[in-house]
């Protein structure tokens, strides 16, 4: 069933954003780099003990650049988010970065003539409305917190424009990755999950240890990988999360896309229990409307 596995997808990537927030480090100027690492690393080790060890697959090598298209927008967007983390909060970076799965669900109705339920389009409808308003109440209540002198002296608002740039270029990139990640697997089949799984994770392992030679041999920077544990808890649930995200993708691409992007709503939740961090009433509602619109596909799954 694609619906489970885009439940679990999106329970462990919302997870995961948890995490990245708790082990983004502001004062160090390295810490997206960091965490590229991790999760390179994290992705990596699950190539190599589940799939070839404990699986027994026989990868195809012609696969990792066949995948690569797809393996690269996503690697990119994931590093573009990252660096993005230290100017989310006080722009509009999270309503326009959350949007990708949208992006990607109107490319795959009109260039692979997927098609929906009338249900199943209201309820990807909002998902994706949810999304946006979830996330500009977000910032409403963070302008709130801040006066016209923390305006002036904070960081986050004196890059405010730099801080745009970085989620219009995630949903971009992001969006056209889950296209082609449901072109490759559904549409077209040019490979299992399992071999693009593999492809994907291998790559990052590939960028993970480049980053990783860049920051020790030129940057003379060390990476205590036991010390990162934020970042590596961050990393293992992007990992499982996209172990079942394959699966969904491959079979159901159209609303699969923005059912996924929701994992925002578990991160606020999370977020407000692990963090204290309040909530409006109108950010109940919208995240009760949400999680609706994921029970209606549920109920559609077919």
């Amino acid at each position: 069933m694609w619906f489970i596995s885009a439940l679990v997808a999106t329970l462990s990537w919302g997870t995961a954003d948890l995490f990245y927030k708790i082990g983004n480090n502001e004062r160090d100027r390295y810490s997206a780099a960091k965490t590229v690492v991790m999760v390179g690393l994290v992705m990596g080790l699950h190539v190599f003990v589940y799939y070839f060890m404990v699986k027994g697959v026989r990868y195809d090598w012609h696969n990792l650049i066949v995948y690569l298209p797809v393996s690269a927008m996503y690697i990119l967007s994931m590093t573009l988010g990252y660096v993005g983390l230290r100017y989310i909060e006080l722009s509009i970076a999270s309503p326009i970065s959350n949007s990708s799965g949208a992006v990607s669900a109107l490319m795959t109705y009109f260039f692979l003539n997927s098609s929906m339920s009338p249900v199943q389009f209201a309820a990807v409808g909002v998902i994706s409305a949810g999304i946006v308003l979830l996330s500009l109440f977000e910032k409403q209540e963070a302008d709130k917190e801040l006066t016209a002198a923390d305006k002036v002296h904070y960081k986050k608002y004196r890059l405010s424009a730099i801080a745009i740039v970085f989620p219009i270029l995630y949903c971009i990139i992001d969006g056209v990755g889950t296209f082609l990640d449901g072109y490759y697997l559904e549409y077209r089949q040019l490979l299992s999950e399992d071999q693009g799984n593999i492809s994907y994770e291998l790559t990052f392992l590939m960028v993970g240890l480049l980053v990783w030679l860049y920051l020790a041999v030129v940057k003379k920077e060390r990476i205590r990988i036991f010390s990162e544990r934020a970042k590596g808890l961050a990393a293992c649930f992007e990992t499982f999360g996209q172990f079942f995200y394959v699966g969904a993708i491959a079979t159901n691409a159209i609303v699969v896309a923005p059912m996924i992007s929701s994992y925002s709503i578990v991160s606020v939740i999370l977020s407000r229990i692990f963090l204290k961090e309040k909530l409006s009433v109108k950010q109940y509602l919208v995240v009760a409307a949400i999680i609706i619109a994921i029970a209606v596909l549920g109920f559609y799954d077919g």
